[in-house]
């Protein structure tokens, strides 16, 4: 058994979960992008209430792009959808990734085969990774398929700079849930998925606390937001180096310890 094998099973196995969660959060999304043209009579109404509701404005990047323009209404609406959805899909199958083999009894075949555990990781890993950048580019896809249908557009740079950004933030969500993964024995999906809330709802009270928002680059969702970036704040440089450090050493951890890891503990 090589790597490529490991990682077609791996590829095979997840197919189905990537393809649900990519079509509810991409349509979830387009139907969000679509709605703007029924809409759009209303938003600069709706900017003007949201405005007067102070910390939920902010804490959602509304006081930042407002509603009444394609690249705000899409940046708070669908950009929430994406950033959350994402964020759950990463950590749940990041999270079960490599446990999943002691949970399904599965182990012992795998690792009595000719490949060292070095090589199953890193296959596994590249699945990973493959299945989080199918997900970003077919959402994408689909909701530029929403600004083609109601005729409206969003720079192409915030754009796909967005995109980017969102695809790093759940690379580090993954790499810190693959860390809980190595160390488990059983499924630990509700772990994982606690996790990505988490640091959802310290981005979100981070936004509208003084105290928190000084260290808030320490979370994923900092360098994401996608209001932020559709106003040409681009990704903040000390998040981004943050966010690297974190997913190289908590990657580097589950690598070192799975490598060692007794089956039988």
């Amino acid at each position: 058994m090589k790597m490529k094998t490991v990682f077609r099973r791996e590829m095979k196995e997840g197919g189905k979960n990537l393809l649900i969660w990519t079509l509810s959060i991409g349509l979830l999304g387009f139907f969000c992008t679509v709605l703007y043209s029924d809409m759009s009579g209303m938003t600069r109404d709706m900017t003007a209430m949201f405005a007067n509701m102070g910390a939920f404005s902010k804490a959602f990047g509304i006081t930042t792009l407002g509603l009444e323009t394609m690249a705000g209404y899409f940046a708070v609406e669908a950009g929430t959808i994406h950033g959350l959805g994402s964020a759950l899909y990463a950590a749940m199958t990041a999270t079960v990734l490599l446990s999943n083999e002691e949970d399904r009894h599965t182990g012992e075949f795998l690792f009595s085969l000719p490949v060292s555990r070095g090589k199953i990781v890193a296959a596994k890993m590249l699945s990973l990774l493959t299945r989080l950048v199918i997900l970003t580019v077919v959402c994408g896809a689909i909701y530029q398929a929403g600004f083609l249908l109601v005729g409206e557009s969003v720079p192409a740079k915030e754009f796909i700079s967005w995109l980017l950004a969102e695809l790093l933030m759940n690379i580090e969500i993954s790499a810190i849930c693959l860390a809980v993964s190595a160390f488990g024995h059983t499924n630990r999906t509700g772990l994982g998925l606690g996790i990505a809330l988490l640091f959802y709802g310290f981005d979100k009270i981070g936004r509208i606390t003084e105290e928190l928002e000084k260290i808030l680059f320490i979370g994923p969702f900092s360098y994401a937001e996608a209001a932020d970036i559709f106003a040409g704040n681009g990704i903040p440089v000390k998040a981004a180096v943050f966010a690297a450090a974190v997913t190289a050493a908590t990657v580097l951890l589950a690598i070192l310890h799975y490598r060692k890891k007794d089956l039988a503990a």
